[in-house]
């Protein structure tokens, strides 16, 4: 007789180099992670320099999540096509000499382009979309923890980064903080993006796909396109939401009398809780699956933004900071694993880069549009409100693709009980 070979993943799939090796991805996302969050803080002083409102100020974030979300897509198929290692390289470029032009812009256009353009589109992008992808690579066993860690260390960075450039900022100025972050970025992520030559191993996605498959040709039973639209609005309305806290929470506290130096303190705290929360959704989505992670993530975020509305003293907004971190960190990674279990591998990369991409430009509008409303009411309080709305609008999506998937199942289940009842009638027959 025989025997069938069983497919097995290679041996360097879930391996010590592969451990190794989403070690160096996460001091990576962390490094990469500085383009994203040091303008919240420097917000204040860019303002007061430039002399422009509240609402201009914030564009170098929103273009910079905008370029973010873009460059992701594109550095992924570079990554594609040349390995993780060469958008890694263009990244630390393209950061540290961004950070250095910003430091030197003699007004805020120039500082803005320079967040847009050299580190949102061409440095910090290398460092998420492309490193989650190389990731998934290197497991098959504990793909889920793994990919959870990795995108953990946007969030470690946004933790560490605020309080350390606060620091720097009271004592040297911005500008100056500005230049050493380009020397920083550009040595460390160039000297790591070295190490990450290998290539990822062939076998390693049809292993893959091996496993559990709850795709088809209509997820949710709906037209994939239609699905993917619906993704997309629900990865806008959230982040437009998760925007109002972590991009404002600094001037917040200025206006409120507590000064930067505390609200990059609840910035930090936020995202350190957000790294906890992004491990512990991570295991919540090998057990419900992604899309009642991202429900339960989005009712969370809800309950936490409305506590920032009756809440404005100085110890309520530490606790609040925390539980929206707790609350939210799972939302975004839950939408990559919404896509593995409900659409075609094949087309995972793509559809998966799409959906990030809006989440990106859902944190660019949030942050721009929470600016916007700041300059016309003189108050977060509408600002805080609108996010709200926003959140409802993902929360609403979220329910009606899982109605809709309980609806297919319990179909499903039907016909194939009609199935094996018509078999057993012919058999008898």
């Amino acid at each position: 007789m025989i025997s069938t070979p069983v497919a097995h993943p290679p041996s360097e799939t879930d391996s010590s180099y592969a451990v190794v090796r989403l070690l160096i991805t996460l001091v990576l996302m962390v490094v990469g992670a500085s383009g994203m969050y040091v303008v919240a803080v420097v917000l204040p002083a860019v303002q007061a320099e430039f002399g422009v409102a509240r609402g201009v100020a914030s564009m170098p974030y929103t273009l910079s999540m905008i370029g973010f979300g873009i460059g992701g897509m594109l550095m992924g198929k570079l990554a594609d096509r040349f390995g993780v290692m060469v958008p890694l390289l263009v990244g630390a470029v393209c950061l540290g000499v961004g950070f250095i032009v910003a430091g030197m812009a003699p007004n805020i256009v120039v500082f803005t382009l320079a967040h847009g353009v050299l580190i949102g589109l061409c440095g910090s992008s290398a460092t998420f979309s492309p490193l989650i992808a190389d990731t998934s690579l290197w497991f098959v066993r504990r793909r889920g923890i793994a990919v959870a860690v990795c995108a953990s260390g946007n969030y470690l960075g946004g933790a560490i980064w605020p309080p350390i450039v606060q620091h720097f900022v009271d004592t040297v100025g911005w500008r100056q903080t500005y230049f050493g972050l380009g020397v920083v970025c550009f040595i460390v992520m160039g000297g790591l993006a070295l190490l990450m030559r290998r290539r990822p191993p062939v076998a390693t996605v049809a292993a893959s796909r091996g496993g559990m498959n709850l795709t088809s040709d209509r997820p949710f039973g709906l037209a994939m396109n239609k699905a993917q639209l619906l993704l997309c609005v629900a990865g806008v309305a959230c982040c437009v939401a998760m925007a109002m806290p972590q991009v404002h929470i600094v001037a917040y506290c200025g206006d409120l009398g507590y000064g930067a130096a505390r609200g990059a303190q609840m910035l930090s705290l936020m995202l350190a809780c957000g790294v906890v929360s992004r491990l512990i959704s991570g295991l919540i989505c090998d057990r419900i699956g992604g899309l009642r992670t991202l429900l339960l993530g989005s009712a969370l975020q809800g309950i936490a933004l409305l506590l920032f509305l009756p809440f404005d003293g100085l110890a309520s907004l530490y606790v609040i900071s925390a539980l929206f971190g707790l609350f939210q960190g799972g939302i975004v990674p839950s939408y990559a694993i919404i896509v593995r279990e409900y659409f075609p591998a094949s087309e995972a990369g793509g559809r998966v880069g799409a959906v990030i991409m809006c989440t990106m430009l859902g944190m660019a509008l949030g942050g721009w549009m929470s600016g916007q409303i700041f300059d016309l009411t003189g108050s977060y309080h509408v600002a805080f409100v609108n996010g709200i709305l926003w959140n409802l609008l993902n929360f609403g999506i979220g329910a009606f693709l899982l109605r809709r998937t309980l609806r297919n199942n319990g179909a499903n289940g039907a016909n194939g009980a009609n199935g094996a009842n018509g078999g057993l009638r012919g058999a008898s027959v």
